[in-house]
């Protein structure tokens, strides 16, 4: 069973300096049909105005990825991390017992557009972590580049959690497929541009659930860039 989700249907939050869509309830965002997928808990497109940011506060028992589209993330922790996050990186944060962070936007004029993704862990309680690398473009046209996973392999960040997190880009004839396991969830979030998701077109913002699906078929893509999630119930 695959379900789609429109861009437009998603939760929106206007701060001013922080323009904020919810793809699952969130803050002031409240809706019981949407509360999560499998153990995928939040994905918040968010926008942060020049000279911006979240000011230091805190998170426990989650494993929370940044992923930067446009523009560059502050991090600063305190467990002692502190980086400007780019496009092409992933960040992975485990807040696990207790962490407190900031992020903000230093540029004078430039707004920064990134995702922030929230994954529920295997195990409460652990140390908290964190884990930064880069992939590449290149890595990821035509193809489902691993960036996330349980045992960090191929490169990809370490997840404390049941999941695994792709992404890629395509344009014209580019196409990718991944096997899936019918008793696992999957989550397509389309970052930007469109694609075709098991032949139902997709515009950046929108999403697609596969449910008891075996594979995902990825194809027709216009500057897309697509982020998918393997996921336990």
């Amino acid at each position: 069973m695959i379900t789609l989700r429109k861009s437009a249907e998603r939760g929106y939050a206007d701060h001013g300096w922080l323009k904020s869509h919810h793809s699952f309830s969130f803050a002031e965002y409240h809706d019981p049909a949407h509360m999560g997928f499998g153990n995928l808990r939040v994905i918040n497109e968010d926008r942060i105005a020049p000279g911006t940011g979240f000011g230091t506060h805190g998170h426990r028992d989650m494993e929370i990825i940044s992923y930067v589209l446009d523009g560059a993330l502050g991090h600063k922790d305190s467990i002692g991390n502190g980086a400007a996050i780019q496009p092409g990186d992933v960040q992975r944060m485990s807040a696990g017992t207790g962490i407190r962070h900031s992020e903000f936007n230093h540029a004078t004029q430039q707004t920064t557009h990134f995702l922030q993704i929230w994954i529920l862990p295997e195990a409460q309680g652990i140390a908290p972590g964190y884990e930064q690398k880069h992939f590449a473009a290149d890595s990821k046209r035509g193809v489902l580049k691993l960036v996330a996973s349980p045992d960090g392999r191929d490169g990809a960040v370490t997840l404390h959690a049941d999941a695994a997190m792709y992404v890629g880009l395509f344009d014209g004839a580019e196409a990718a497929a991944l096997v899936l396991d019918p008793k696992r969830l999957a989550y397509v979030h389309v970052a930007r541009g469109s694609v075709s998701v098991n032949g139902h077109a997709l515009q950046a913002g929108d999403a697609a659930q596969l449910d008891g699906e075996s594979r995902l078929e990825l194809s027709d893509g216009q500057g897309a860039e697509v982020i998918v999630f393997d996921l336990a119930r």
